[in-house]
């Protein structure tokens, strides 16, 4: 009975050793585009064709961001990664001549995200002074998961990747021309390494 047990508490401990593994990966997880170029596919969409509802519910056209790189955001106000809004923040007055990021509140991971859009838009000028483009609240998972996102990790859209958001603060980069070229899970932050070196900064 005693050995038994032993071996069941040893199998636990290995079992939640591997979980941790698994969490600390897609927490840190960097996807890159594969270097041979998607054969070019006119009725693919592009990122620009996009129109969506700021937070005070006005349309905005993806169109009036060509030219620039983007970092698109699925942000939370009740997460152990909210910090990051001053991270992005400060990474967006430094480069906002180059350099746009866009910020999609959604609640799909741990409920974090409950206020409306009132709501949290005076929870990040408040606590933050968030001034980059903020969106309405989205699904960016699932079946409800939203045109952006659906473009986002829909290889036959984006060219490549299949990656959905795996917690609160993940970011696609895109280049200049729209081309989603990076995925970077929540712990990558503006002055990590691997960020930097995909923005050539």
């Amino acid at each position: 009975m005693r050995k038994t047990f032993i071996l069941l508490a040893g199998a636990l401990l290995l079992t939640g050793a591997a979980a941790f593994t698994v969490y600390s990966v897609q927490s840190n997880k960097v996807l890159t585009r594969p270097m041979q170029t998607p054969v070019a596919d006119s009725t693919k969409t592009s990122f620009y064709s996009f129109t969506v509802n700021s937070l005070d519910g006005q349309p905005v056209s993806f169109e009036q961001y060509r030219g620039k790189k983007i970092i698109v955001l699925n942000t939370a106000s009740e997460c152990g990664y909210t910090p990051q809004y001053a991270d992005w923040q400060k990474f967006y007055e430094e480069n906002k001549d180059d350099v746009v990021v866009l910020g999609f509140p959604c609640n799909d991971f741990g409920g974090q995200e409950p206020g409306s859009a009132e709501q949290i838009k005076g929870f990040c000028q408040k606590n933050y002074g968030v001034t980059f483009p903020m969106f309405e609240k989205v699904a960016v998972k699932g079946a409800a998961k939203s045109p952006v996102y659906q473009w986002l990790t829909d290889p036959a859209q984006n060219g490549w990747n299949n990656q959905e958001p795996s917690w609160n603060f993940c970011k696609y980069v895109l280049d200049e021309n729209g081309t989603l070229t990076h995925f970077f899970a929540s712990k990558v932050k503006p002055g990590s390494e691997e960020f930097l070196k995909a923005m050539g900064l």
